[in-house]
């Protein structure tokens, strides 16, 4: 949710993007905030989110939820996950972290596991980073290269 204002996390964020690109077609999508979102109370914010949210999804969709009251993997836990995910054919795996409120039940719902990156709280855009720095990290874990020690 949200978009990425800070300029050295976009390039950084785009320096793992570009790199996923050489093992799996991956896309980042980031939804918009709702208009008025300041004037909304917590539970209109997390239902209007979750309108935009489930407008992405398609049928087959798998969906993880980076939430705070996730679970929280390794890199080699998570390398294994993403291995398995795409052994047993899941269409398109998709990664959602949500707004400031976390996500409204519909949303936790029709996910399959809520992942959470660490016990520390980060701002959204830095969860964009850490995500796709792990995600590529997974990669190189799955084909056995270096990057990972």
């Amino acid at each position: 949710m949200g978009k990425t204002d800070a300029k050295y996390i976009q390039e950084a964020v785009s320096v793992y993007l570009d790199r996923l690109g050489h093992y799996v077609p991956f896309e980042m999508h980031c939804i918009p905030d709702p208009k008025n979102a300041g004037k909304m109370n917590e539970l209109q914010l997390k239902t209007q989110e979750a309108t935009a949210i489930l407008e992405c999804l398609s049928a087959g969709d798998e969906l993880i939820l980076l939430d705070e009251k996730g679970e929280t993997l390794s890199s080699v836990e998570f390398a294994s996950m993403i291995s398995k995910k795409i052994n047993y054919g899941v269409r398109r795996l998709v990664f959602v972290s949500g707004g400031p409120y976390g996500f409204a039940d519909a949303i936790y719902e029709k996910s399959s596991l809520l992942l959470s990156l660490s016990k520390m709280t980060f701002t959204h855009q830095m969860v964009r980073l850490i995500f796709v720095e792990q995600l590529y990290r997974a990669f190189t874990i799955i084909k056995g290269e270096k990057y990972h020690h």
